[in-house]
């Protein structure tokens, strides 16, 4: 229960911040897209230090909590071909949308009436990515290189 009340929270801070920051203006994404303004490519370079500080944190933290004597390891894999048309895909909707799915609720919310089209495209993709992992069809997950939290941790007495 707690959980989804803190991700509702969340949620809501994360859209309030979207809004307040313009980052679900289409106008701000087709500028940004024609390069015309740099505002939306500063704003990422700030959450993509934002997340490698965090990381930082992460790493340090459950290394203390985990009690280990290195550092936590993380699992890389070498891009693969469902990635780049993953993403190849993800880009030219975000362009033809001027829309990320992050955002979606948030313009939904406010009333930017096309919108409705990029949720619906959502939608539709989720449900297809599901159906065709359910036939076998995509690759499984990899393992992760940490296998304990610091919950797991605490319930295993460490």
């Amino acid at each position: 229960m707690w959980g989804r009340a803190l991700g509702l929270v969340i949620g809501l801070v994360f859209g309030a911040i979207l809004c307040w920051s313009g980052m679900i203006s289409p106008v701000v994404i087709r500028e940004a897209l024609l390069f015309e303004d740099s505002y939306l490519f500063l704003f990422f370079t700030s959450a993509v230090a934002t997340a490698a500080l965090g990381q930082l944190v992460v790493r340090r933290v459950m290394r203390s909590a985990l009690l280990t004597d290195g550092p936590v390891a993380w699992s890389f894999e070498r891009p693969k071909r469902r990635h780049i048309v993953g993403s190849a895909i993800f880009g030219l909707g975000w362009g033809v949308a001027n829309a990320c799915p992050g955002p979606i609720a948030a313009q939904v919310g406010q009333g930017i009436w096309w919108a409705v089209f990029t949720l619906t495209g959502v939608i539709v993709g989720v449900r297809l990515f599901l159906r065709r992992s359910e036939l076998g069809e995509t690759e499984p997950p990899s393992e992760r290189a940490v296998t304990a939290t610091p919950r797991t941790a605490a319930a295993a007495g460490r």
